[in-house]
């Protein structure tokens, strides 16, 4: 399923770096966008596993 997300959010990341070609602001903005949400992903993929293969006291 996170496999799928992060491939998803990937894609999403290449459209956006096609828009804003040339502009210079958008670009740093679709920058920060795509590290925040891959970064996103990461936290997630995470928070899963832990959930996963917690032990409950």
């Amino acid at each position: 399923m996170f496999v799928a997300l992060t491939a998803y959010n990937n894609q999403k990341m290449k459209e956006l770096s096609f828009i804003g070609i040339g502009n210079e602001d958008t670009d740093r903005k679709a920058a920060i966008l795509g590290a925040l949400t891959r970064y996103l992903d990461f936290v997630n993929l995470f928070l899963f596993l832990l959930r996963l293969f917690g032990r409950r006291r």
